[in-house]
């Protein structure tokens, strides 16, 4: 199948973006794995006509809005997120109404037509630099709580938040990850800020999957807990061979990225079905503050 697949893709002169999270044997096919910053960026500088995007929802429209012209296509239709689904347009605008002197920054995680209505998006890894690019004392700051809730820790600003959460980063509870730690007192505790704040509290990093990534290979420690979704850990074990790396408690699964199996890839290819068609108004809109995250370094 991996082989059908890797021929298909030269022949459609296509790319295969995956994010850390998606199955081992879809990243080991992927041209890019990466975070959604990553990806983002891997999506506005290729040159493939076709791109095969891995990910949820959000993330595939991220890659449309951002290549309108280009052919971009999800393994699944049915790959959403459900902290995405937590905002919706009419809330944005509901927070613009009570807080017209803030300006709105919407986490990636979020679909087209919520980006469409705010002034700039961000990711895990750059979201304090975004917010303090801003000539704004007063944030909305959505979907997710507790990212709103760790920017504000390095920020002298108001930040609203709105409640929405990632159910996979909410599963680590305090007590798991704490005893983890006792488990293994050598290792170093890299945590998600979609992580409740508690559990940021008594990490030693704190950082986006990429960032991890960065972070396990450069210190020099041995051994890692880690606390976000499984397929992370997975890359992390194929790529660091020298190093140990465990959950943070119980395994994570985020099942909306798992949905996506080498044979959606396969006939994604294949058929070239379930494009992801987005309003030329909504790409436009949604388009500017994209870009203006991308600026952000």
């Amino acid at each position: 199948m991996k082989e059908e697949i890797l021929k298909l893709k030269r022949e459609k002169k296509a790319i295969i973006l995956a994010h850390n999270y998606q199955r081992p044997e879809v990243q080991e096919i992927a041209d890019f794995i990466g975070d959604s910053f990553e990806l983002a960026r891997k999506a506005k500088e290729t040159d493939a006509k076709i791109i095969v995007f891995c990910g949820v929802i959000f993330m595939v429209e991220m890659a449309k809005i951002l290549n309108p012209d280009k052919k971009v296509i999800t393994p699944r239709i049915d790959a959403r997120c459900p902290m995405a689904d937590m905002v919706l347009p009419e809330d944005v605008l509901e927070l613009k109404e009570k807080y017209p002197d803030a300006k709105v920054v919407s986490y990636v995680n979020t679909n087209a037509d919520v980006k469409a209505i705010s002034d700039i998006c961000c990711t895990s890894s750059n979201a304090v630099k975004v917010v303090k690019s801003l000539n704004s004392e007063r944030i909305i700051f959505l979907p997710d709580e507790n990212l709103a809730n760790y920017v504000s820790r390095f920020v002298n600003k108001e930040i609203i938040p709105f409640n929405g959460f990632c159910y996979v980063h909410k599963r680590f509870s305090y007590d798991e990850v704490k005893k983890a730690k006792e488990i293994h007192p050598d290792a170093v505790l890299i945590v998600h800020p979609e992580c409740d704040p508690c559990i940021i509290d008594i990490a030693d990093e704190v950082a986006s999957t990429s960032g991890m990534v960065r972070l396990a290979k450069e210190r020099k420690e041995k051994k890692f807990l880690i606390g976000t979704e499984e397929g992370l850990i997975q890359r992390l074990k194929r790529e660091i061979k020298d190093k140990e790396f465990y959950s943070a408690g119980s395994p994570k699964i985020c099942y909306n990225m798992k949905k996506i199996g080498l044979i959606d890839v396969y006939n994604s290819l294949l058929y070239e079905r379930d494009e992801i068609i987005i309003d030329e108004k909504i790409i436009e809109k949604a388009r500017k503050p994209l870009e203006r995250m991308l600026e952000v370094i």
